[in-house]
């Protein structure tokens, strides 16, 4: 009955403070609320506590959806949260006794905390004693030596019994059994504690009474009280009229805590009238409770006070205790000692978890919550203040928005590509001499958002394949990288279609998709395409894809797969072109030159020449880079007229490829006198049988406008007298060759020299002036199978327009 009086009147209580909770919430407008609940001990598990949704106003719904919870630290967790009901029930047994010990009132506190947004109430549990422990001295008995000659009014304290019950409940009253030489006297200690002391009221006798046993009882107030006792036995000694007298009544001293143990603390001093036996005192700790009597100890010889076991001040912060100094004829006295604990900062701070949120994505803006820790010290004043930090550069920061209660946010833009995890580390220091302090190490995954497009290794690829290459071959590798991780960095490579001569690159190569290996669909020909140049694109597999171009560069590189083409002399069919030697050219005449060109290029084009056969292979030699025949000794009138070279003319590849080329040269001062000579040049298998027709056509001919030519020379001499020498032409038809004008486009040098030709025509060798040019000069015989015996002579003169071995062009 009293217990539920007891909670009623708590629940009282707590309706008024809740009603002041409430006035302040709405006052202040902030998101914490303090509320108290007052139930007596020792009440079963799973009993009501009360509504605490209600008390504090909450929707069940906000309790599931904030995920309340109860944060008690590494403290017990005496009471449970029903989120289903918002009610607040007993978890664990709570022993009023064992939680708070003596100290009144008795209570512990916890917080609620709810999330989304974040909420905190503070709640304490104020818990009411009930009379569960009897009075209990510490020694079964009570020894005590009196002297006979006691004085009336002497006092003897006598050993206080413990009640770890509070308030009513706890120690009241002392009671002493019947006698008619002592009666009692209660007194109280400033922490409200009581004992008890004998006072003699009549004479002691030892012959009559040598020993005296009587029974101190200690009740408590509860309902129904409880009762402890203990027998004393008193021993009555001879006369000692003179007790020890303490020259302080109060002693006060100060240990610091964690004081290692035979740390003197204080010293009393009591003395005694007496001499002898009766004079010498002994000193003893009395009216102690049993904590404190296992951390103090006095010697009791000297009345040293000094430490005995560790001196904790989060336990007890002051010790109160009484001295007995006691002579040898059993006469007391006793002082008081007070001892205040000095705090040490010995208690590092503690962090705790509340929540913790990994892994979180990269893309998060800066301020995003990434865990609540709550941090407590044990200490107090500045040994119990704690600042937090983060022992780190990480882009993060922690800020304290409540009481103990630190979050922690991202302070900067997070790149998972830079680094990929953070090892946190959150540093809890205290303003202690010398501070301590706590980390604890958060390790948070940073989660892969696409924000990186593939990068190729190189800013443009180049491949070389030679032409003439199969389809299907394979021409190089392109290569991507995405720092970002598994789809987003999944890359596909996609060849980017555009015109190249006309039709789509991709009839022309492909990408493979994965690899990004490159293959030739069909076969090149460097004489059509020199390179190839097209862009590539690698692609990843993020939402929405990125993706990065390259230039893809295919160099056709040329094979030796052309020969030679001779440009000149030309050789057809329906003529014959003959070059023409005066036998009094000198050694280095200039015969001709034979050109030709090769489409390769490189070194396929490097043409080099050759005289294969030779009438008189003593007589001419073949310039190898130039291909210019000379005269390599004077000509004789022994060397025969009719002079056919052949000339091979070889490029640099690998196999060369060559061409040849016939050459054929008349040794003579004068047409006329190889005319019988160069009728063995048309003797060819197809022309054999009608060449004496030509022949007797030509001379004809040639006779008809020699005479022509005569008649309009002398006329013109006759205008012209005073020229000594004069140019007759032939109005004969002459076919003159002109090769081509040809320029070395691709490089290859085999095109060195300009030359121009000029035709002279006469009908009279003998009387004609042949008009040379310089040193490289040159005489041209050409052959017509239809003109036969008629002789035409041309006379080409040769420009040099620049060094030997000089690009040249011919007209």
């Amino acid at each position: 009955m009293a217990s539920h009086l007891l909670f009623c009147k708590g629940r009282l209580s707590f309706i008024s403070q809740r009603v002041i909770v409430i006035l302040l919430l709405c006052f202040f407008n902030i998101a914490t609320a303090q509320i108290r609940y007052s139930i007596p001990e020792e009440m079963k598990k799973g009993s009501l506590i009360g509504n605490l949704a209600q008390d504090l106003g909450l929707d069940l719904k906000r309790l599931r959806s904030g995920r309340a919870r109860i944060v008690t630290g590494d403290n017990v967790q005496y009471t449970e949260l029903r989120t289903d009901k918002g009610t607040l029930v007993v978890n664990e047994r709570i022993d009023r006794e064992q939680l708070c010990g003596d100290v009144t009132p008795c209570s512990f506190s916890f917080e609620i905390i709810l999330e989304n947004p974040m909420e905190l109430h503070h709640v304490t549990i104020e818990v009411l004693d009930v009379n569960d422990h009897t009075p209990i001295f510490k020694k079964k008995e009570i020894m005590l030596d009196i002297s006979e000659s006691a004085n009336l009014g002497a006092k003897f304290v006598l050993d206080s019994a413990e009640d770890p019950d509070v308030g009513v409940n706890g120690l009241q009253n002392y009671a002493l059994s019947s006698n008619d030489n002592f009666v009692l006297k209660q007194h109280v200690n400033p922490d409200g504690s009581k004992y008890a002391e004998m006072v003699l009221q009549r004479q002691l006798d030892r012959e009559s009474a040598p020993q005296l046993s009587l029974k101190l009882i200690a009740v408590d107030g509860g309902n129904p009280p409880r009762s402890g006792t203990v027998n004393i036995e008193i021993t009555v000694l001879d006369v000692n009229d003179n007790a020890p007298v303490f020259n302080q009544t109060v002693y006060k001293a100060t240990v610091i805590e964690n004081a290692i143990k035979g740390t003197n603390i204080v010293t009393v001093n009591a003395t005694d009238a007496d001499s002898g036996s009766n004079g010498y005192i002994t000193y003893s700790i009395s009216n102690v409770k049993s904590n404190v009597a296992d951390l103090l100890s006095i010697d009791q010889e000297t009345g040293v006070l000094s430490v005995s076991g560790p001196i904790d001040f989060e336990k007890d912060k002051k010790y109160e205790l009484r001295i007995d100094a006691k002579d040898q004829g059993g006469l007391t006295d006793s002082s008081k000692v007070v001892i205040e604990v000095i705090d040490v900062n010995d208690n590092a701070p503690a962090i705790s978890v509340m929540s913790f949120t990994s892994p979180v994505s990269e893309d998060s803006p800066p301020g995003t919550t990434v865990g609540i820790i709550n941090v407590k010290d044990l200490d107090s004043g500045d040994n119990g203040q704690v600042t937090c930090k983060i022992d780190s550069n990480a882009p993060f920061k922690i800020k304290s928005n409540l009481r103990n209660y630190y979050t922690l946010v991202t302070d900067n833009m997070l790149d998972r590509e830079s680094v990929s995890d953070y090892n946190i580390t959150v540093v809890a220091t205290d303003a202690g001499i010398p501070p301590l302090s706590t980390k604890r190490t958060f390790n948070l995954k940073i989660s892969d958002v696409n924000d990186n497009a593939p990068v190729f290794s190189q800013t443009l690829y180049s491949a070389n394949i030679v032409e003439n290459n199969s389809p299907g071959v394979s021409l190089l590798v392109v290569r991507a990288k995405d720092p970002d991780e598994n789809q987003n960095a999944r890359i596909s490579y996609i060849l980017e279609d555009s015109d190249f001569d006309g039709s789509p690159v991709s009839r022309c190569v492909s990408v493979n998709a994965e690899s990004g290996a490159i293959h030739a669909l069909r076969s090149f020909d460097f004489e059509q395409i020199k390179q190839l140049i097209f862009t590539v694109k690698a692609q990843d597999g993020g939402s929405p894809p990125l993706s990065s171009n390259v230039t893809v560069k295919i160099l056709i590189q040329d094979q030796n797969d052309n020969p030679p083409q001779v440009l000149y002399p030309v050789q057809t069919g329906g003529s014959m072109v003959a070059e023409m030697v005066p036998r009094s050219a000198d050694v280095g005449y200039l015969v001709t030159k034979v050109v030709a060109v090769d489409v390769d290029s490189g070194q396929n084009a490097w043409l080099s020449y050759k005289l294969q056969k030779a009438t008189d292979r003593a007589l001419f030699e073949v310039g190898l880079q130039n291909g210019e025949i000379r005269t390599i000794r004077q000509v004789t009138d022994k060397d025969a007229v009719k002079q056919r070279l052949s000339v091979i003319v070889e490029d640099n590849g690998q196999p060369s490829r060559s061409a040849t080329v016939i050459v054929n040269v008349a040794v003579a001062d004068s047409f006329p006198e190889v005319l019988s000579e160069f009728t063995d040049f048309t003797h060819d298998k197809e022309y054999n049988d009608n060449l004496t027709f030509y022949l007797v056509l030509a001379l004809a001919v040639v006779s008809f406008l020699f005479i022509t030519c005569l008649v309009v020379i002398i006329s013109v001499k006759v205008y012209r007298w005073r020229q000594s020498r004069i140019l007759y032409h032939s109005n004969l038809p002459v076919i003159p060759y002109y090769p081509p004008r040809y320029s070395d486009t691709l490089g290859t040098g085999t095109l060195q020299h300009v030359y121009n030709y000029e035709v002279c025509r006469t009908t009279d060798s003998r009387k004609s002036d042949c008009k040379f040019g310089r040193a490289g000069s040159q005489n041209v015989l050409i052959m017509e199978p239809g003109s036969t015996g008629t002789m035409q002579r041309m006379q080409s003169e040769k420009s040099i327009l620049d060094e030997p071995d000089s690009p040249l062009e011919v007209s």
